[in-house]
């Protein structure tokens, strides 16, 4: 996700940082760089010329050459103009109101479906009693795959497999909802072209039949400006309240985010970031413009683990690393723990900097792998590691399917972390783990 951008957008702030002074002429080549970069990553190109213009005039006008680390205040002043393009300071949607009509629109294929169930569960996360409402009266097994993303969530479905009136379906399924007592219904349409114009006339009646709080675009961020200009159109049909960009985790050129608020006028509500269901979040402008300029998302990151991670085995694992008794059970309890976060490359790309970022594909193999190693394992040899010697080795090896350099890979991996855990036993340990913690406003207790 934005990768192509981060990269030439850092390489600018190196070379700004290897000047021994900064004038105008750096400035405004520096800035042409990076205007380059935007719309080779298609980003719409008066949005890229205005913000490069807006970026140049904060830069000469506030005087920032003259400063001391100029090139700071440079990254300071993009950054800032960054988060303007991307939203600015929206607020967060915090729903409240009860019942809470969402209707999703948008074209085939853009992961309408999908989304309506990612959708649900966060607001299920969140105290709601979802209903998810099948109006796709066209596409075949739209119903099926609607029910079993449903089921996949435990959130309830509403259909009608023999009705081909997607406003009575609307109709029916609000009053299913209000004599069941849900207080957040998803209507589920179908996917339109939007200059479709007897579809683009039944969702503004199915509009008007439900009267939604929310009536969002999902798109699909691949498609780059084409997802800009069908917002537009849809926009301007059926005035959206929001947009839902799918996909982002495929898309490595970001366009379709950079371009979306200044050519639509509409924000971005929320963000699908990989296949699974929880792999949905609330779209932040200004954690994503950091990303994008290499300064990373601790916070989003940080929130993650509390979302993902078992509270229990938390707080068993912090009385373990205290304690220095960190083993092989507890390594693979935490594998098993990251993997509920997502991909390794999306966490990576959390982390400040450019760290090494695993392919998605690498990235699940080696987890798997490692499990596997473990599960291998005596009861008593990963209790005591220590016993474990080469022959030991080689039947876990064998019994993995992997080969012994695999076995001893993951062996020292294991022994480095149990080093760093040993950091932090006693009272002094305890001091620097609260520390660590405070940076990302954790709590760790005594």
């Amino acid at each position: 996700m934005f990768a192509s951008i981060t990269d030439k957008i850092s390489n600018v702030f190196k070379n700004l940082r290897g000047l021994g002074k900064i004038s105008e002429k750096n400035v405004t080549d520096a800035l042409e760089e990076i205007r380059n970069s935007l719309l080779s990553a298609d980003v719409n190109r008066e949005a890229a010329d205005e913000f490069i213009g807006k970026v140049h005039k904060s830069a000469i006008g506030q005087k920032v050459l003259n400063k001391i680390l100029p090139e700071q205040q440079i990254v300071k002043i993009i950054c800032d103009e960054l988060i303007e393009l991307l939203g600015g300071d929206q607020e967060v949607e915090k729903y409240t109101v009860k019942p809470l009509k969402i209707l999703l629109a948008g074209l085939h294929g853009s992961g309408k479906t999908t989304t309506a169930g990612k959708l649900a569960l966060l607001l299920k996360e969140s105290g709601y009693n979802p209903l998810l409402v099948a109006c796709d009266i066209y596409r075949p097994a739209a119903i099926d795959q609607l029910k079993v993303v449903a089921d996949s969530i435990s959130v309830a479905c509403y259909a009608e497999p023999d009705s081909k009136n997607a406003c009575k379906i609307a109709k029916h399924g609000l009053q299913h909802a209000e004599d069941n007592h849900f207080d957040a219904i998803i209507f589920d349409t179908a996917g339109r072209l939007h200059i479709d114009k007897q579809l683009i006339e039944e969702i503004k009646d199915v509009k008007k039949i439900v009267s939604p709080n929310e009536v969002f675009l999902v798109a699909d961020a691949a498609l780059g400006q084409e997802a800009v200009n069908i917002a537009k159109a849809f926009n301007d049909a059926i005035s959206l309240s929001g947009i839902i960009l799918t996909k982002l985790d495929g898309d490595a050129r970001g366009g379709a985010a950079l371009s979306m608020k200044y050519v639509t006028g509409v924000p971005i509500k929320f963000v699908g970031t990989g296949e699974k269901l929880a792999d949905f979040s609330v779209f932040h402008p200004k954690r994503m413009a950091n990303r994008i300029l290499g300064m990373g998302d601790v916070v989003s990151l940080v929130e993650k683990a509390q979302q993902h991670v078992d509270e229990q085995e938390r707080e068993k694992l912090s009385k373990k690393i205290k304690k220095a008794e960190f083993d092989l059970n507890d390594f693979l309890t935490s594998i098993q723990q990251i993997k509920k976060m997502g991909p390794m490359s999306m966490l990576m790309g959390m982390l400040p900097g450019k760290p090494k970022i695993p392919t998605a594909d690498s990235d699940s193999e080696k987890m798997k792998m490692n499990e596997a190693i473990i599960q291998s394992m005596t009861i008593q040899e990963r209790a005591k590691p220590a016993i474990i010697n080469s022959w030991r080795r080689a039947r876990i090896a064998k019994g993995a399917g992997v080969e012994l350099k695999d076995v001893n890979a993951l062996l020292k991996q294991f022994s480095q972390m149990q080093k760093m855990m040993k950091s932090f036993k006693g009272e002094k340990g305890i001091k620097k783990m609260q520390a660590f913690a405070s940076q990302f406003n954790l709590h760790v207790g005594k």
